[in-house]
């Protein structure tokens, strides 16, 4: 009775001993883990108070055009339509869509890895020992009466991998990024998908305008033609004149079937990006009813941090590369694992089931540390912080390209508005030249290649004035797309 009392009371300071040299060795861990890994904070990138193009126009503001609803900024009906079946059925999109369900199942499933493993297992056996083995031996000795030995087990077994140095911690943040990075990038689909939309949707009224253009041009040849030919039944021309005014309208007649060919290519494109049949493209609108502002607000060039998908994308890289550092650093560390097993055991089957004398139970608990592949791990490491390094490169050069992207769109927009000023005089300017030419050369005071030239010069410049048009709302465009715009 008192050897029995004496060897409780020793269990009990063993176990006590042990819980307390477990305790204080998890503390210490918990202690230095704190220190083993620290995040990279976003990199302060060198901005400029103002984007290069608006100088001398106004004064910089919060407000921007990109804060504007993409329905609101483009208000042609045909071109919301267009640019609204693209956002639903573009497989770009529904890529992108995608993208974000398994991100989402992907940062949902690291929740789990705070869970401990718990598995069922059930075996059953049956082996026969060599007689001269010790397990045959040993059959022999105590008189079982059999050959073979058998095992039938049913437990549940549980592991469990403490988080000392964060390794689940940044596994979770890096799965979150992970996330909002697929979101981020489903945003810059619609916006580019919301410049290419509209970009070629004037590009399609460019050239139904310079096909007009140039059906009004042939008729105009046609006119000339037949005074010309009058005047050489007359006697008054050679037939040189006659073969010149042909050729003139030929040419012009040359463009019709140019034009109806962009067409036909340009609303196969934009079919082919409201992911359609190629078919033909609803629109009323001309290109010169497409009004624009005259001033065009940008807002702080600090606001593309936060307003431009691929640069937030390109800062939530970096979350993902501060992530998988802390996980490889994690790696190098010992780990420690704690497991469980309980069930029921018997060398027979009948007494499989039988409470309690079946029950058998295991916890157990240890610290792995990496010895031989120790160089492995930390050259993984080492290359995970070179790799936060190029991110952080990565985010400087994609804010610098975001800033210079909206310069380029700005420079494009004041110089097309002051070519757009100089072909309009131009045209009109030619235009005048043209009637004078014609009632001239009816009342025997200009040459035939006079009026030939004027109706020359009056084609090329209202073609290079429709062409001239289109850019300037495709740099619109563009700089919506560069500020941010088109997502929301």
């Amino acid at each position: 009775m008192l050897l029995n009392l004496t060897a409780q009371r020793l269990t009990k300071y063993t176990m006590k001993r042990i819980i307390y040299s477990y305790t204080f060795t998890l503390l210490m861990v918990l202690i230095a883990g704190c220190k083993i890994s620290k995040d990279v904070v976003t990199p302060k990138v060198q901005l400029p108070e103002s984007f290069r193009g608006v100088e001398g126009t106004k004064a910089p503001d919060s407000s921007s055009i990109a804060e504007i609803g993409w329905k609101k900024f483009f208000t042609d009906d045909n071109l919301q339509k267009l640019i609204d079946t693209a956002i639903i059925r573009n497989y770009d999109m529904q890529i992108a869509v995608k993208n974000i369900d398994q991100a989402t199942l992907l940062f949902k499933q690291v929740k789990w890895n705070y869970v401990p493993a718990l598995a069922l297992n059930v075996t059953a056996s049956s082996s026969r020992p060599s007689d001269n083995s010790l397990t045959g031996l040993s059959i022999a000795q105590y008189g079982i009466g059999k050959k073979h030995v058998e095992d039938y087990s049913a437990d549940l077994s549980l592991s469990w991998e403490a988080d000392i140095w964060g390794k689940i911690r940044n596994q979770g943040k890096a799965a979150f990024a992970a996330y909002l990075q697929s979101a981020e990038a489903k945003k810059a689909v619609q916006t580019n998908l919301v410049t290419m939309v509209s970009q070629g949707y004037y590009n399609l009224l460019m050239l139904d305008a310079q096909l007009a253009i140039s059906n009004k041009n042939v008729k105009l040849n046609d006119s000339t033609l037949r005074i010309i030919r009058l005047q050489y039944d007359a006697g008054q021309v050679t037939s040189l004149a006659v073969q010149q005014a042909e050729a003139q309208k030929l040419a012009a007649a040359a463009l019709v079937p140019l034009f109806e060919k962009n067409i036909a290519i340009q609303e196969n494109a934009l079919s082919v990006l409201t992911s359609s049949l190629p078919d033909r493209v609803s629109r009323n609108a001309s290109l010169d009813a497409i009004l624009l502002p005259v001033y065009l607000p940008t807002g702080l060039p600090s606001a593309i941090v936060s307003r431009r998908p691929d640069v937030k994308t390109a800062e939530l890289a970096l979350l993902v590369a501060n992530g998988r550092v802390g996980i490889s650093k994690a790696e190098m560390y010992p780990s420690l694992q704690i497991t469980a097993e309980g069930g029921v055991n018997s060398f027979k089957a009948s007494n499989w089931f039988n409470i309690p004398a079946s029950l058998f139970g295991v916890v157990a608990g240890g610290l792995v540390q990496p010895l031989l592949n120790h160089k492995v791990l930390k050259t993984e490491y080492q290359i995970a912080k070179l790799d936060r390094d190029k991110t952080v490169l990565q985010f400087r050069q994609t804010v610098l390209n975001a800033v210079g992207e909206v310069s380029d769109a700005l420079v494009s927009i004041d110089k097309l508005r002051s070519q757009q000023a100089i072909a309009a005089s131009r045209v009109t300017a030619l235009h005048a030249a043209t009637r004078n030419a014609n009632l001239l050369f009816k009342n025997g005071m200009a040459t035939y290649l006079e009026v030939i030239t004027a109706q020359s010069n009056v084609l090329q410049s209202e073609l290079e004035l429709a062409s001239i048009k289109r850019d300037e709302l495709s740099a619109v465009a563009d700089l919506y797309r560069a500020l941010g715009g088109g997502w929301n």
